[in-house]
């Protein structure tokens, strides 16, 4: 198997495939303009690197003007931490006592923040720390309407605040939500009055705790599909939005952002069985449709679009004789979340050409 690092210089055509390509120039643009727009409006960035799961991106984030990073996994702010990223949120509830000790044992390495929405599990996390000698910095999550994780807005979260004030092993740093049920709202101005409305609670909530005398330093919410407006809402601190920077189907067609497509997935046509049917070799185990159907680019135009397990299948509008058993095809990449982990690097290309190659931890991928 060739060594991935050797490709550096090469064209696409040198990459077997299926193989994960970024455009450089398309996702620097993109980078550009999410981190522009935070600091326009004068909110730190921290975004979220779910997508990518890359220490190189991450790194590349944090010189354009991130503050830090957000994970969704404690793998992921492993992987993060041992390639010399120290600021860390970790947008999520770390629970059960094997999770608890990783997240200690980290936080002796760098500056780790977590999530917290229930008292058992702040006591579990003040325990852990307590016993190792370190104070943990948390936030409490905050469930504004997406009916996830989080505490109501308002009283339950000053009481949780009031609870993890308490315990001289953890700090309380913040609250966070996510306003992830005004992503799909299409009218403009109904997204906006959504978002408003949401992270205005997110807001209260944190200034109901300083009336308290419960200082609150991090007001943190806001992802790709949201940031636009979120940024603009006063009390805001910190922006995540992290998924946009490769500018996938999802981001760009079902949450309306205008954001550049460069993530997409190289393939090879491996079978014609008749002039309307081209089958390649990438399929649910190279990217996935579940959350942004791919789109194919290269070919005549498409009537329909199916995948199974190892195989693309595609149904042309017309017959045509190309592409041929042998040739390339590209997908943009539907979901980037839900793509990039089943691959073990990213193919950064510039100008045609292998500029880079971004490895993929495999200990980010799941836990």
């Amino acid at each position: 198997m060739t060594n991935p690092e050797s490709l550096v210089g090469c064209t696409p055509d040198a990459l077997d495939t299926p193989s994960l390509l970024v455009d450089l120039d398309v996702m620097e643009t993109n980078v550009a303009r999410i981190a522009g727009f935070c600091a326009q409006h004068g909110v730190a960035w921290r975004p979220h690197c779910k997508p990518h799961k890359s220490p190189d991106v991450a790194r590349l984030e944090i010189a354009a003007g991130a503050i830090g990073i957000t994970c969704a996994k404690l793998s992921e702010a492993e992987a993060m931490a041992d390639a010399g990223i120290a600021d860390i949120l970790i947008a999520n509830q770390i629970a059960g006592p094997i999770k608890v000790a990783r997240l200690i044992g980290l936080r002796k390495r760098v500056d780790v923040a977590v999530c917290v929405d229930g008292e058992d599990n702040v006591q579990a996390l003040a325990d852990e720390a307590a016993r190792e000698n370190v104070v943990l910095r948390v936030l409490i999550e905050v469930d504004t309407g997406t009916r996830r994780a989080g505490v109501q807005p308002g009283e339950p979260v000053l009481q949780l605040a009031r609870i993890i004030a308490g315990h001289p092993s953890l700090h309380f740093a913040g609250v966070m939500t996510w306003e992830g049920h005004t992503t799909r709202i299409e009218d403009q101005d109904e997204k906006r009055g959504a978002i408003e409305e949401a992270v205005g609670q997110l807001v209260a909530s944190a200034d109901l705790c300083r009336a308290a005398g419960i200082p609150v330093g991090i007001v943190s919410c806001g992802g790709t599909g949201t940031y636009r407006f979120s940024a603009a809402i006063p009390g805001v601190t910190e922006i995540q939005a992290g998924g946009g920077i490769f500018g996938d189907v999802r981001y760009r067609t079902i949450y309306n952002v205008p954001v550049e497509y460069g993530l997409t997935l190289l393939s090879t046509v491996t079978s014609r069985p008749n002039p309307t049917r081209v089958i390649c070799d990438a399929g649910k185990k190279a990217m996935s449709s579940d959350a942004g159907m791919p789109i194919p680019l290269d070919i005549p135009p498409v009537a329909s679009l199916g995948f199974s397990a190892e195989h693309g299948k595609i149904e042309l509008r017309e017959p045509s004789s190309l592409p041929r058993v042998g040739d390339r095809m590209r997908f943009v990449v539907g979901y980037a979340d839900t793509t990039v982990h089943l691959h073990s690097e990213i193919f950064a290309i510039r100008h045609g050409r292998v500029e880079q190659v971004w490895r993929i931890p495999s200990g980010a991928r799941l836990r």
